[in-house]
C-alpha cells in the first residue's frame, strides 16, 4: 500500500544519534565482546564504549575484581579488564566460578581447618602449564589449567584438602596434587592410558584420576577412582568408580559440599560422610541421625564386595528432664541387600562402649559394613535403660539408611579370549608409608598426624583388604 501523498517519509533513526544517556544504557547491556566491537564502528561509539563504569560490571562478573582491589591497583576498570584478559582470557568462562570456589574454601578453612591453609601452593604461570603438556604429550582441559592459575594444588601433607576417612584399622586422607607431581604420575600403561592423577593419599596410595582422552572405555575428562579387578587373569584390568564428569564439576561440587556443612569437620579435618537430611529418627527425647560413605579402596567389583562406613550421632534434647538420663545397653541391626537378602545382628553396646546419654549430650561413633550387591540399607534400634529407674528399658529407633555404590566402569584396555581384562599393580608418585605409624581409630573420629615431607617416592597400592570387623 502506498503512503498518502501528504505524509512525509519517516527519518531513519541512527543509533549513534541517540542522546548520550540512553546510548550508555544500551551499551551497559552488551557483553565484553560486543562492547569491544563498538569501539571500531565510529568515533562516538568508540568514546562511549570506553566509558569506565561500563567495564566495572565485566570486571566483577568475569574476574571477581572488588572495589577495594580496584583502588589498590590504581587502574581504570577498562584497563583492569583488558590486562586481566591478556593473561587469563582463555579461561574467561571458568575463572569466576573457580575463583569463587577457592575463595569460599579458603574462608571456610580459615575458620574450621586453619592448618590446611598453609599447605596450599601459590598459582603457576601459563608457561608452566604449557611445559607440562609438552612433557606428557597431552592437552590439559582449560578448567583444570584455570584452577592451577589460582592455586597449584597442595603440598603432600596430612590432612589432605580433598577429605579424610578413618576406621579403627584404616585411614585415608587425599591431597590435591600440584601440577608437577601430577605430571610425574601421568599414566600411559594399559588400563590407565592417558590418565592424570588429581589426588593422592600417602597412607593407601589411592588416587583420583582424570582421563585426558576418550580411550579404554572412558569419557574424556571423566574423573574416577581406580580399583583392581581381582578375578582377571592378566595383571592390568581395573574398575573405575566415577566421581566427576569434568574438573569444574568435580571440584566445585566438592567445595560446595564442604562450605555448606555437608561434610563434618572432625579434629581439623574434612571427613567425607554424606548425610541425608531425611535420615533422622526421634524417639522421645533422643534423636538418631546417620551419615554414610563408600570406600573404593576397600571395595571390589570382581568379586563383588562393596565397602561402606557410616557415622551415627545420638543426641538427647537439652530440654529433657534430668531423670531422662540413660545408658545404651545393646543394638539390633536388620541389614538388607539389593537382592532382598536379610541379615540380623544383635550385640552388647556399640564399638565396645556403653555410652551414657543425658540432656544436651551428643555421642557419635563410626562403623562399617559390606554388601555383595551395589546397594543395600540398614535399620534397627538401640536398647537403653534409665539411670534413675534401672529396671526401666526402652528402644530407640535407628532410621533406615541406604548405601549405594557410585557408577563404575571396567576398563576396555585389553580383553583375553575368556573376556577377562588386563589388571595389574599400580605404581605412581607417592610417599612410603611408615610401618610403625600408629593406626587411626575411626571410632575416635579422627587422628593427629604430622605433616609429611613434600617429596615424591614410589609405592605399590595395596590390594583391597575388604575387612569389616563388625556392624556396631
Amino acid at each position: 500500500m502506498a503512503a498518502p501523498p501528504d505524509m512525509e517519509p519517516l527519518a531513519t533513526l541512527s543509533l549513534e544519534l541517540l542522546p548520550t544517556d540512553p546510548l550508555l544504557l544500551i551499551l551497559s547491556f552488551l557483553d565484553y565482546r560486543d562492547l569491544v566491537s563498538c569501539c571500531y564502528l565510529n568515533r562516538r561509539l568508540n568514546q562511549l564504549s570506553s566509558h569506565d563504569p561500563l567495564w566495572k560490571r565485566h570486571c566483577k562478573k568475569y574476574w571477581l575484581i572488588s572495589e577495594k582491589e580496584k583502588s589498590q591497583r590504581n587502574e581504570s576498570w577498562k584497563s583492569i579488564f583488558i590486562n586481566t584478559y591478556s593473561d587469563l582470557g582463555r579461561y574467561i568462562h571458568y575463572y569466576a566460578t573457580l575463583k569463587k570456589a577457592w575463595d569460599d574454601l579458603e574462608k571456610y578453612l580459615g575458620q574450621w581447618c586453619p592448618r590446611m591453609i598453609g599447605s596450599l601452593k601459590e598459582s603457576v604461570r601459563e608457561e608452566d602449564l604449557d611445559a607440562v603438556e609438552a612433557q606428557i604429550h597431552c592437552k590439559l582441559p582449560d578448567d583444570y589449567r584455570c584452577s592451577f592459575r589460582i592455586h597449584n594444588g597442595q603440598k603432600l601433607v596430612v590432612p589432605g584438602l580433598m577429605g579424610s576417612m578413618a576406621l579403627s584399622n584404616h585411614y585415608r586422607s587425599e591431597d590435591l596434587l600440584d601440577i608437577d607431581t601430577a605430571a610425574g604420575g601421568f599414566q600411559q600403561r594399559l588400563g590407565l592410558k592417558q590418565c592424570l592423577p588429581l589426588t593422592f593419599c600417602i597412607h593407601t596410595g589411592l588416587s583420583q584420576y582424570m582421563a585426558l582422552e576418550s580411550v579404554e572405555g572412558r569419557n574424556k575428562y571423566e574423573i574416577f577412582y581406580q580399583c583392581p579387578d581381582q578375578m582377571a587373569r592378566k595383571p592390568s584390568a581395573i574398575v573405575m568408580f566415577i566421581t566427576g564428569t569434568s574438573y569444574l564439576e568435580w571440584f566445585t561440587s566438592y567445595v560446595n559440599k564442604v562450605v555448606t556443612g555437608g561434610y563434618p569437620i572432625i579434629r581439623d579435618q574434612i571427613f567425607r560422610y554424606v548425610h541425608d537430611k531425611e535420615c533422622v529418627a526421634t524417639t522421645g527425647d533422643i534423636t538418631v541421625s546417620v551419615s554414610t560413605s563408600f570406600l573404593p579402596e576397600l571395595s571390589s567389583v570382581h568379586p563383588p564386595h562393596y565397602f561402606f562406613t557410616y557415622r551415627i550421632r545420638i543426641e538427647m534434647s537439652k530440654d529433657a528432664l534430668p531423670e531422662k538420663a540413660c545408658q545404651l545397653d545393646s543394638r539390633y541391626w536388620k541389614i538388607t541387600n539389593a537382592k532382598g537378602d536379610v541379615e540380623e545382628v544383635q550385640g552388647p553396646g556399640v564399638v565396645g562402649e556403653f555410652p551414657i546419654i543425658s540432656p544436651g549430650r551428643v555421642y557419635e561413633y563410626s562403623s562399617c559394613t559390606t554388601f555383595s550387591t551395589t546397594s543395600g540399607y540398614m535399620e534397627g534400634y538401640y536398647t537403653f535403660h534409665c539411670l534413675y529407674y534401672k529396671d526401666r528399658f526402652f528402644n530407640v529407633t535407628i532410621p533406615r539408611f541406604h548405601m549405594v555404590c557410585p557408577t563404575f566402569k571396567v576398563s576396555t584396555a585389553f580383553c583375553t579370549s575368556t573376556g577377562s581384562f588386563l589388571r595389574g599393580r599400580y605404581c605412581a608418585l607417592s610417599q612410603e608409608t611408615n610401618p610403625n605409624e600408629p593406626a587411626v581409630d575411626g571410632d575416635e573420629d579422627s587422628t593427629a598426624t604430622d605433616d609429611t615431607e613434600d617429596q615424591p617416592r614410589v609405592l605399590d597400592i595395596p590390594e583391597p583388604s575388604g575387612h569389616c570387623p563388625h556392624r556396631t
